[in-house]
């Protein structure tokens, strides 16, 4: 029977992690980030505010023997619902129906989500528990985002553990789509802008000169 973590990380830094960081060379450094508090344990605020504008999350489940699986989930910004400062939720919409996270979450509820903005050269990593809510169409309707063309199935709500936001190091620099097309737009009718001014400028230089 394992005991009970000291520090948040240890949700992360087993002993044999932090073997290795000894031997590495960096347990050092993570043995002062857990004296000053290690991970955090609740939703901030200003995380709330990263988690509910995303528009894509992955989450990782394993199931009884241990082979993890990862799913991606996405939906407009909004889909993803911060309840209270240690729940997360989500409508889950019907797919290819393997229902192979289902089956994790009930076998071994241990979870994990990644959330990555390439704009922002942000992630976040959150360690928790996860469960499937079916039949629960008040809390259903909640979440679902309106207006949105996809059939929700179920609701997995997300209790954090722990969680750490790293640095934006490698993380490429990418836009959205919808970003790019707006960008290109205000260019466009800049350009058309500037345009109509030389013309009108232009104009009133053959005018003076004639």
């Amino acid at each position: 029977m394992s005991s009970a973590p000291v520090f948040s990380s240890d949700v992360a830094f087993t002993p044999t992690v932090k073997s290795i960081q000894t031997r590495k060379g960096s347990r050092d450094g993570y043995a002062g980030m857990e004296q000053r508090g290690a991970w955090r344990t609740g939703i901030t605020p200003d995380l709330a505010q990263f988690i509910q504008s995303q528009i894509s999350v992955f989450l990782a489940t394993a199931n009884s023997e241990g082979q993890p699986y990862i799913q991606h989930r996405g939906g407009p910004a909004g889909f993803l619902h911060v309840l209270d400062e240690r729940t997360i939720a989500f409508a889950d919409f019907a797919g290819n129906r393997q229902y192979i996270t289902q089956g994790n979450l009930a076998d071994n509820a241990k979870a994990y989500l990644f959330l990555i903005d390439y704009r922002t050269r942000q992630r976040v990593k959150l360690w928790g528990k996860a469960r499937v809510v079916e039949g629960d169409a008040g809390l259903m309707a909640k979440l679902m985002p309106e207006n949105y063309r996809a059939r929700p199935e179920q609701v997995i709500l997300f209790e954090v553990a722990a969680w750490d936001m790293n640095c934006p190091q490698h993380i490429p620099l990418r836009f959205e789509a919808a970003e790019v097309e707006a960008i290109v737009a205000e260019r466009d009718e800049r350009i058309k802008t500037l345009e109509a001014e030389l013309t009108r400028l232009r104009n009133i230089g053959a005018g003076d000169s004639g």
